[in-house]
Order: structure tokens, then sequence, then C-alpha cells
């Protein structure tokens, strides 16, 4: 209890890191509620990165952020942020149908950009933006764009995708949730024209593990049901969905919800692969050893906070002519991963503590891109397109139509 507590703790209030004199200068657009979780908490201790600015709408509003968050400096537009040669990066926690244009922008301003997912409103705009030809590998120091999925670079992730063999996943379930008094009627979420909805909140963390235990993407939107106020004003953002795609090998499953009850359940993934024959020189030539394995990751979208990774292996020894059995049984193991050394030899030697939230781990391999650094896990430009292709599959299927696409160009 006492190691919970003590991560948790300094993942809240992490060490205060030495800045180096090439540290990365971001400017923040917008005074966003997820802006401390995402940037500002993480950057306390990496030494190459200082948040050094913010703009909002409200000047006064940014004023008041910056105060309570010690940047050191307010600007009274985002322009003025594009336009600052000492900013380096731009964060964009911006209304979801905002991202677009303002990363389009930062990027043509030569901005590295840390952009909230989902990157955009919609696969169109998502084309647009990741195909920008200033982000061509043929220019000079082109700029770094990474959609900020940050629980894909948790160690936890990783770790439980050593377990999972792609080709042999006939089902995943997976579903994550906020209560119901997180998200209030007025908020984003439920707006349309800002692209709300709980698939652009929380369905895309969903949708990216998905793909990742797949290992592809979907073929096809079976269904897709949601659950909306029906007031009359908020009827396109749904508050729950539910949502069956059809991959290559099986059935993925995702549902989330911004009404769940009043405690939060943790976001679950859960694997299930089809039978497969298990090579044992023990047994005699009649029979064969097969295996189930089913593997499940509980809390994959704030793993610092607490997650668990099972794996349940059913064996069974049987007659190759008549299927009967002989024998059965069942292996249960349970793990955690709060750093890459924990993830496997893969990732051994890489950075790392086990008090870093995903969002850390995110803004390391950020850093690192810019720097020239390799990095353990990235989200590419066409990893971001086919994500909100997925997205787009859904709201198609479900009636409800894409997130509207922005006239900017």
């Amino acid at each position: 209890m006492f190691s919970l507590l003590n991560r948790v703790f300094t993942s809240f209030s992490p060490p205060v890191a030495e800045k180096k004199k090439d540290a990365i200068r971001f400017g923040v657009l917008g005074a966003a509620k997820i802006t401390p979780m995402a940037l500002i908490t993480p950057a306390i201790s990496h030494p190459e990165v200082i948040v050094q600015a913010i703009a909002a709408r409200d000047r006064s509003r940014a004023e008041a952020f910056a105060r309570k968050h010690g940047i050191p400096e307010v600007r009274d537009s985002y322009e003025e942020i594009l336009e600052d040669p000492n900013i380096d990066a731009v964060f964009i926690p911006l209304p979801n149908a905002l991202h677009y244009e303002w990363a389009v922008r930062s990027v043509r301003a030569g901005k590295h950009v840390l952009l909230e997912k989902p990157s955009t409103d919609n696969e169109t705009e998502a084309t647009i933006l990741f195909n920008l030809p200033e982000l061509s590998l043929s220019q000079p120091n082109p700029p770094v764009l990474l959609e900020a999925c940050h629980s894909r670079f948790h160690p936890a992730l990783h770790k439980f995708l050593t377990f999972v063999h792609p080709p042999d996943v006939v089902h995943v379930h997976t579903d994550s949730m906020v209560p119901w008094w997180f998200v209030g009627k007025d908020n984003l979420e439920y707006n349309y024209k800002l692209g709300g909805g709980s698939i652009m909140a929380l369905g895309t963390y969903n949708f990216a593990v998905l793909r990742m235990i797949f290992g592809s993407e979907p073929e096809e939107c079976l269904t897709c049901t949601t659950e909306v106020l029906g007031d009359g004003i908020h009827d396109q953002c749904d508050y729950t969905f539910r949502a069956q795609f059809r991959f290559a090998t099986g059935i993925g499953e995702a549902t989330s919800t911004l009404k769940g009850p009043l405690w939060w359940k943790p976001s679950e993934a859960r694997v299930t692969h089809r039978e497969v024959v298990i090579p044992d020189k023990t047994l005699p030539d009649t029979q064969e050893k097969v295996r189930t394995r089913q593997v499940t990751l509980h809390g994959f979208m704030h793993a610092v906070l607490w997650h668990r990774i099972d794996v349940q292996d059913s064996y069974v020894i049987r007659s190759i002519v008549s299927q009967k059995p002989v024998k059965k049984w069942v292996e249960s193991s349970s793990h955690k991963a709060y750093t890459y050394e924990d993830a496997g030899d893969a990732f051994a030697g890489l950075p790392g503590e086990d008090w870093w939230m995903s969002y850390r781990y995110q803004l390391e391999a950020f850093v690192d891109r810019i720097k020239g650094r390799k990095t353990p896990y990235w989200v590419s430009g066409d990893d971001s397109i086919k994500q909100m292709r997925m997205v787009d599959m859904a709201y198609s299927k479900n009636g409800l139509g894409l997130r509207p696409t922005s006239s900017f160009r």
C-alpha cells in the first residue's frame, strides 16, 4: 500500500529537474483542464522541457491559469505564440473541432506539435493534416507532429502485448468510462459542432487498443449502438456507445460511457485467442497438446494509478483421432509493468520510473523525436489517419453522422 501511495503521490508531485540550456520551450494554445496532467506536471521532471507561454480566448483566463501553474508568459492570441521564434513546440488541447486548424497553422509556423487526441474530427481532416508538405522528411528539420493518445506509451500496455499473438486473436472486449458526475451536459463532450461524443472522448482509447491487439485495421463496423440525451439539443452526441468491428481474424468490441457509476471502474482489454497446438515431445504420437489463452489488461488508460495483466492458459491433452480429452488444466499468472525495464527484454535499458504517468512516457518520446533520438514506441501520422477512419466507421454505422469537417485549408 505504501508503494502505491508513494507512486501516485510522486506522479502528481514529481521531482523538479534542472533544465538544460537547449530545453524545448512549449507554448500552450488554450487553458484546457487536461493541460496540467498532459504537459505541465510531466514537464516538471523532464530536463529538456519548459512550458514557456500560454494563450486563451480570454486573456484573463490565461493569466489566472499561468499564475496557478507557474507559466512565465501570457500572450494575447494563439497567433502570437506561433509567431514567437523562442517557442519551439506547441501543445494543442483545444476542443476537437479546432485541432485540425491549429495543428495545420502550427506546422506551417515551423513548430513541433503535441496534439491532444483525437487528432482531428474525422479522417478527411487527418489525411490533410498528416500529409502536409511541411512534414515531409525531404524537408530540412521538419516539425514533429504527434497525436497525444497517452495510454499507448505506458509500459503496461506493451508488457500486455507480449502475451498477445495477433494472428491467433479471435475476440477482444474493451471498455472505458468516467463517472456520471465527471462530465456535465454543457461540457464540450456534448457539443456536436466542437466534435463531442463518447466515441471522441473515450472510445478513441478503446479503438487504439483494439488496433494494437489485432495488429491490423478493422474491415467493417458490424454494429454501433448509442445513447443520447434526447433533449433536442445534444442529440448528435453519444454519451454511451457499444460497437463491434470485424477484423481479419476475429471480432473487436468497444464500449464507453460518460455516464458511468459513481465510482470509477478501471478500463479493460480482454483478449481471447483461438485454440493452438503446442508442440510437446513427451506425448505419444496419438496425442496432442492444445492451449486457449485469455489475456486481460485492467487499467490500460491510467496504468500508473493501478493496473494488472492477467494471463490464463487453458490446456488440454487429447487424442488426435477422437479429440477425446485425456487431461485438462489451467495455468494463471499476473503481471505489472510500471517501467520499460518491466516490459520485457525488447525494452531493456530504456528510461523510466515507476511513478511516470503515461503522459510522462509520451513526453519523453516526443522530446526524443525532436532531438533525433530513437523512441521505443511512436504513433505515426498514418496510424492517426487510420484511427480516425475507425472513428468515422462507427459514426457512420450509428447514424449520428461524422463530426463536422473544418472549412479551414
